[in-house]
């Protein structure tokens, strides 16, 4: 990406994710460290650890470019989406986060959708789906072309993965930093959770999305590519001293795809291609509530979904502290109760905030609710079977309230 130079010379650990770099850690060492391979604790703990207390305490910033980003548009735009997302669509200026189904009532996609005036549409997603999602839009565009009789359905479908770049900031002290860089009203009331809003951020024109998927307070940057670098120059001055009017030092810190990954356990999010894929179903991953069967366009797998809610899942993902030593799970890891195998993992790490090792995994639906116990679980690593005890809330502010307030 366009910030790729400045991010190297501040020490970022490269690594690749569907054909693009990006960062995974930075170190204080400065550019050129990579990180010595091993299935245990790296070399690069401690400096994760770093990258997410700052997150915690201050203000982080992390590069997005990576996200599959889409434009849908046009005076039908809205029926056309209301046809294929699970959840009810967004009112203008407002995110709503849904799945897209198989016929089957399997996942297919995991997206956030933005309305924009104008009848335009922005959709979110998985780095590691952009090809995947876009061939999803594009056949049902094609099908209601044919229903039609014409190319003129009052719909147009744009895949925006690789020029609409990005930044994250997160952490209690992100409103002030966004606060010196536009004159708009970015308060609680003014710039609400799950807003989206059309803004000069630090020069740049933005689209920022008031989301965190760290669990903090957090918004989200989107920009044109040409301008990715100079937002990135403006919010690190913002965050100097001489950024905002009180003086104060935010002390803006770069952190990377592990910390980010890190976070989100303590808050018992799952990722595509991990909790959530087109193996499970949005009962099982925990995803029902963004599954509205009452709606009244019949969206992609409607009828399967109702059927499952009706008839409950069999299994269900779940979060298990493990009782780990120098080495956490990866995923597919067996997980036993009761000394049979009854699931496995999906996704699991350290958690440095709460310096606990973490697993997401899935076993059935009687094991899920903590009904017959929190405890003997085990899963095994490297292995060694470790003591796993079920979390019934996430680790970290359980009701989220920091990423809300």
């Amino acid at each position: 990406t366009p910030s790729f130079d400045a991010l190297d010379a501040a020490g970022a650990v490269w690594g690749a994710s569907f054909g693009l770099e990006h960062a995974l850690w930075f170190s204080p060492d400065g550019p050129g460290r990579v990180e010595t391979p091993t299935f245990r604790r790296s070399d690069a703990f401690q400096h994760v650890a770093a990258e997410c207390r700052a997150v915690r305490e201050g203000v982080g910033l992390l590069e997005i470019a990576n996200f599959a980003k889409y434009e849908v548009s046009g005076p039908c735009a809205a029926d056309f989406l209301d046809a294929i997302v699970a959840n009810h669509l967004p009112k203008e200026g407002r995110l709503a986060l849904t799945p897209i189904l198989t016929p089957a009532g399997r996942l297919a996609a995991d997206l956030t959708v933005g309305r924009l005036p104008g009848g335009r549409f922005v959709l979110f997603g998985s780095g590691s789906m952009p090809a995947v999602t876009m061939r999803l839009l594009l056949q049902r565009l094609h099908e209601l072309r044919l229903a039609e009789g014409t190319d003129d359905v009052g719909v147009t479908v744009v895949d925006r993965s690789e020029d609409l770049m990005g930044w994250q900031l997160s952490g209690p002290d992100s409103r002030e930093l966004l606060s010196r860089l536009t004159d708009e009203d970015v308060s609680t009331h003014g710039l609400r959770f799950r807003d989206l809003r059309e803004m000069t951020v630090g020069g740049v024109p933005v689209a920022v999305a008031r989301l965190s998927f760290t669990g903090e307070l957090g918004y989200e940057l989107y920009c044109d590519e040409e301008n990715q670098e100079a937002l990135r120059a403006a919010i690190v001055a913002a965050g100097g001293p001489d950024g905002g009017g009180d003086g104060r030092d935010l002390g803006v810190t770069l952190f990377g795809g592990r910390a980010f990954l890190s976070l989100r356990l303590e808050k018992s999010f799952g990722v595509w291609n991990s909790e959530f894929r087109h193996d499970f179903t949005p009962g099982e991953a925990g995803m029902d509530p963004f599954v509205k069967v009452d709606k009244a366009a019949d969206f992609i797998g409607k009828e399967a979904a109702r059927a499952e809610r009706e008839r409950g899942p069999e299994r269900r993902l779940v979060t298990l502290v493990v009782g780990a030593d120098d080495a956490d799970v990866i995923h597919d890891e067996p997980v036993f109760h009761g000394g049979e195998v009854v699931g496995f993992i999906t996704s699991g790490g350290y958690a440095h905030h709460v310096g606990q090792s973490v697993a997401l995994g899935y076993v059935p639906a009687h094991l899920a609710d903590g009904s017959a116990g929190l405890d003997g679980f085990e899963v095994e690593i490297l292995g060694d079977l470790r003591p796993a005890r079920l979390q019934l809330e996430p680790l970290y502010d359980p009701l989220g309230e920091r990423m809300r307030g």
